[in-house]
């Protein structure tokens, strides 16, 4: 007999994890699918308010960055210290989404190891599922299963979003690719600091975003992404390893997926279905970050889809996108601009680099980045960053401004 859930949860990544575990600490039936096959590549980076807003044990950081260094494509470097408001945690997520999934399954949500195949909306608005189980389960046969409504949480190329959504709703992207190396020991190269976080903005590394250097403790992320055609990620990669003194560190796993990188415009269907986290498109311009963002879009689909089901109505889908934008709209709106204009060529890369050295920039993007939201304590900072924004695009001497 095919079992019914109030919830079918596609994709067992950070988002679609904590989705899983709210409804069902809310009292909903809930499948978590996921094919457990596969890591996306990522660089590991979550605020440390993530730990509380999300209950994440600290046990599940392997690194803790103090610090970022953004390097020009001179070679200039500028070094941005956090302080004492927070840090970067750093996570491996081939370690951190299985936490995550089984916490959803201590909460009570049924675990499948399979990946979607089809779906279909009976008479009643039912939808059913069609599952193929993966490598990583013990089944060969298809799975047949039915929900109430559905959550898509699998990734950029949502199968959720290309089953039910027009073809037409597909967010830009970069693609994106890393390799996870070991880390040096104590004797490594100087270009390496183990609790800093390295950025690169050159041209020869990603006409159109950055490369980085993500030290995970005893492994590293080193990677980059692009949205031009044509562009070797692969070589691009093994110039920034060759840079940081990495080339000779052995190689783990490489991994490439596309990186989302502006929030949709609608994430539901109206009716049954809800589309979050990458699959929607709320990674974060200009920097492609995505955990905690995709954690959040989890606790808000949970909300979204219980009022749903409560009030029998499609609907309240709609709040799930709303909640979001309300609080990090302007955020992303900022990034997306920040990106269009700094990321261009190398020149512009070299004057962002340069203001990235204010004292001004450093306090606001942290506080910024840890707080999840633009600082408002002191406006006067914001209006000096402003002016010496414009004086670095249009080429303003200090002595003028």
């Amino acid at each position: 007999m095919r079992k019914t859930y109030d919830v079918a949860v596609i994709g067992g990544g950070p988002c679609g994890a904590i989705a899983a575990e709210r409804l069902a600490h809310m009292g909903h039936s809930v499948v978590l699918v996921d094919p457990e096959n596969r890591i996306k590549p990522c660089g590991g980076a979550i605020p440390s308010r993530a730990l509380a807003d999300f209950a994440i044990d600290e046990s599940q950081l392997v690194a803790r960055a103090n610090a970022a260094r953004i390097i020009a494509p001179s070679g200039r470097s500028v070094e941005m210290t956090i302080g004492e408001i927070g840090y970067v945690g750093m996570v491996d997520r081939a370690h951190f989404d299985p936490y995550l999934r089984r916490r959803a399954a201590q909460a009570g949500a049924e675990r499948l190891v399979a990946k979607l195949e089809a779906i279909t909306e009976d008479h009643d608005g039912h939808l059913e599922l069609t599952l193929a189980a993966t490598s990583a389960s013990e089944r060969t046969e298809p799975i047949c299963i039915t929900a109430r409504r559905v959550i898509g949480a699998d990734g950029a190329n949502s199968a959720v979003r290309r089953l039910m959504f027009p073809a037409a709703r597909k967010p830009p992207y970069v693609f994106a690719y890393h390799e996870i190396v070991e880390s040096p020991d104590a004797a490594g190269p100087q270009d390496f600091r183990p609790d800093r976080c390295d950025v690169v903005y050159d041209g020869r590394i990603s006409p159109d975003f950055y490369g980085w250097v993500f030290p995970h403790g005893g492994q590293t992320s080193i990677g980059t992404g692009s949205a031009v055609k044509g562009h070797n990620l692969r070589a691009a990669t093994a110039a920034l390893k060759q840079s940081a003194g990495l080339s000779d560190c052995r190689v783990i796993r490489r991994e490439g997926a596309p990186l989302p990188l502006k929030p949709m415009r609608r994430w539901d269907n109206g009716r049954n279905a809800l589309l979050v986290g990458d699959a929607a498109g709320t990674v974060a311009p200009s920097s492609g970050e995505g955990i905690y963002y995709a954690m959040l879009c989890g606790r808000l689909a949970a909300e979204a889809m219980q009022q749903s089901l409560l009030q029998g109505s499609g609907k309240p889908l709609a709040s799930a996108r709303r909640s979001f934008m309300r609080a990090h709209g302007r955020v992303f709106l900022i990034l997306r601009i920040m990106q269009l204009v700094w990321y261009r060529n190398d020149r512009l890369r070299e004057k962002f680099v340069a203001m990235c050295a204010d004292p001004d920039v450093q306090r606001l993007t942290w506080e910024s980045y840890l707080e999840k939201k633009i600082v408002r304590r002191d406006p006067l900072a914001h209006l000096r960053v402003f002016a010496k924004d414009l004086a670095q695009l249009f080429g303003i001497p200090a002595g003028q401004r």
